[in-house]
């Protein structure tokens, strides 16, 4: 197994990656999220270190604990994996937001256990833009639908989309994926102006999403190196 790679140079390197991927298309350099899921505390606590302080985690079981472990560091929390409605409450209570939103009974789910204590859930709708069958997500038709009953919940604040594409090896199918979701977060926006936030794009094709419209990437491995063998 390859040693992982210094975390101040892995970030500074992404973090340079994404602002020349950003200004060549005249655009606010997106957004980094750290792509956490499988990754120890320690290792969290490195590139925390470092300067990164948005995390995403696919397992709200998984990522509780961690959570709890660094809560002194003030990190920034999100649930990128598909979220099951009996899991929902754990979530409310824990992320500050919620990537993975794809049906009505997950939007009602999330604002009735999130705390008025704490602000606003930040929640994106997942969009199924390749119409994968064994994959999360709204399809684009539903978008406008779930994006309302959203903006009517009061402890949900609705940010924008977030799509997982195909892991094609074709590119410029896969930038036809992306080009599609900027078409339609543009065409979410027109009724509601205050989205901000298009969530697509991972280590293999960050630059590909940004050039495309992207604001946040999430990256994992180019930043935490190779994933340990499962046991």
């Amino acid at each position: 197994m390859p040693a992982p790679p210094d975390p101040s140079a892995a970030l500074a390197r992404i973090l340079s990656l994404i602002g020349n991927a950003s200004r060549a298309r005249g655009r606010p350099a997106a957004r980094l999220l750290a792509v956490s899921k499988t990754r120890p505390p320690p290792a969290i606590a490195a590139i925390a270190a470092a300067g990164q302080r948005a995390f995403g985690e696919n397992y709200v079981q998984e990522a509780l604990p961690k959570i709890e472990a660094l809560r002194p560091l003030g990190l920034e929390w999100h649930l990128i994996g598909h979220l099951q409605s009996n899991k929902a409450e754990l979530a409310a209570r824990a992320f500050d937001w919620v990537q993975t939103v794809d049906r009505p009974k997950l939007v009602a789910a999330l604002a009735r256990h999130r705390p008025t204590a704490l602000a606003p859930l930040n929640v994106l709708i997942q969009v199924n833009i390749d119409d994968e069958t064994s994959k999360s997500g709204c399809r684009p038709q539903e978008v406008a639908t779930l994006a309302a009953a959203i903006a009517a919940q009061p402890r949900l604040r609705l940010r924008g989309l977030m799509a997982i594409p195909a892991p094609e090896p074709d590119f410029d199918r896969r930038r036809a994926a992306f080009r599609a979701m900027a078409a339609l977060f543009v065409a979410l926006r027109a009724d509601h102006p205050d989205l901000d936030t298009l969530s697509m794009g991972m280590s293999e094709d960050f630059a590909t999403a940004i050039e495309e419209g992207a604001t946040m990437v999430r990256v994992g491995s180019a930043l935490f190196g190779p994933r340990p063998p499962k046991p």
